[in-house]
């Protein structure tokens, strides 16, 4: 199967469980309504055939108020209520998805990310900014803000924002540092795809049906708390009320439930779709391939320190430890289906690899500390001799290779890509 049979697949998928998602909601909306029937049922006297009254004890006895006699008797009563329940559920939707509507540099910033300047000089962010730039001209969507989560070690990044001219793309301190050239393209690519395909918009949207599903249980809590200190909880009005209370509570954390896997199970297609993307968008599967293997195999894998609940679906990588309610597919599959040769026993080889790398690091930072603190003056004795005006004029026409070599370092520092 070639990556576009992969998009292909991954978006018809989405196409049902977005189907699915709305199926959901509107089963929230019809346990309300037997809600309110039993409650009817229960509560009210009814004329059963042939004009014969039964007192609401009478259901015990075999009354059946599911019966369609029953349904169209109260059929106005459960058009009200079924409007009433969706529109409850889409003011409370509306009203989520207006407070996640600020913008991606927004989340970004909420998380600790610190905005990357177009002329910033830090080598690192400048091969950032310029792989942004490379994917924003071959996705065909305008360049973001870009922001750095600069305490967070893990390999991770998103992409965030409601569309395309508010979409903000940041990345981890640790994908900067672990992650190469062409593997930073991939995750970029991967970012940049949900972005083309309206997935920050779809998941904006889920999360205020999901609000909208919650606000239902809500109100169940406060039915039950307001009549606990309530007079009226011992008489049969009480126990009508305290049973609506118990109803919509079991409704809303159900229908919460459901939903909640239904969307996590979406997501996990959409991420498909977007690794397809990123190999499309930079013709190099090895590239993405790489980082989700550095990503399985480093110890701080892809689980950030930030709080992800509502960004969990934007990331990269998982964001937290999940199991039913996980956002994004086995790392290990995501590599085999991008590179069907890969081998889980490489992820020994480069955890090491990637340990060594660390151990290097940090060794050369703690000897420049040492160095910095040592104060016996032979930088400075150096630096001066260096800038001495008779040396520079000997100097003339004459290079060492030591000086040579010295700004090679320096040009590569400046300009590594």
């Amino acid at each position: 199967m070639n990556f576009f049979e992969h998009q292909a697949k991954a978006r018809r998928q989405s196409r049902w469980l977005i189907v699915a998602f709305l199926f959901a909601a509107l089963a929230v909306i019809l346990a309300v309504d037997l809600l309110v029937l039993m409650v009817l049922g229960f509560a009210t006297p009814v004329t059963y055939e042939g004009g014969q009254i039964l007192s609401p004890n009478a259901h015990y006895r075999g009354f059946n108020f599911f019966s369609l006699e029953f349904i169209s008797q109260n059929a106005k009563v459960l058009m009200w209520t079924s409007l009433a329940t969706a529109s409850l559920v889409g003011l409370a939707s509306v009203y989520k998805v207006s407070s996640l509507r600020g913008g991606g540099g927004q989340v970004a910033r909420s998380l600790g990310g610190v905005l990357v300047d177009a002329d910033t000089q830090d080598p690192l962010r400048r091969r950032l900014r310029n792989v942004v730039e490379e994917i924003a001209i071959a996705s065909g969507v305008p360049v973001p803000e870009i922001y750095v989560l600069e305490q967070e070690s893990a390999i991770n990044a998103f992409a965030a924002g409601y569309s395309e001219s508010d979409a903000a793309v940041a990345v981890t301190q640790g994908c900067l540092e672990k992650l190469s050239r062409s593997e930073l393209q991939g995750v970029i690519a991967h970012e940049f795809s949900h972005v083309f395909n309206g997935d920050m918009r779809i998941n904006i949207r889920l999360m205020g049906v999901l609000f909208g599903v919650l606000v239902i249980a809500m109100i169940g809590r406060r039915v039950m708390s307001s009549m606990r200190y309530s007079r009226s909880s011992r008489n049969d009005n009480g126990g009508a009320a305290i049973f609506i209370g118990l109803g919509l509570i079991a409704i809303g954390y159900v229908g919460l439930f459901f939903a909640r896997w239904i969307k996590a199970a979406l997501s996990r297609q959409r991420e498909y779709l977007a690794d397809a993307s990123a190999v499309q968008y930079t013709r190099d599967p090895d590239s993405i391939a790489g980082a989700l293997k550095k990503i399985a195999a480093y110890s701080a894998g892809s689980y950030l320190h930030a709080d992800t609940e509502e960004v969990g679906h934007m990331l990269f990588g998982q964001g937290a430890k999940a199991f039913l309610f996980s956002t994004h597919p086995p790392i290990t599959d995501r590599i085999q289906r991008i590179d069907p040769q890969f081998k889980e026993v490489e992820l020994k080889y480069l955890a090491k690899k990637l340990h060594e790398e660390t151990a290097k690091q940090l060794r050369q930072a703690r000897e420049e500390a040492q160095a910095d603190q040592s104060g016996d003056g032979k930088s400075a004795g150096g630096l001066g001799a260096v800038l001495n005006p008779g040396n520079i004029i000997d100097q003339i026409g004459h290079p060492h290779l030591d000086g040579i070599l010295g700004a090679a370092i320096r040009v590569a520092e400046l300009h590594p890509l």
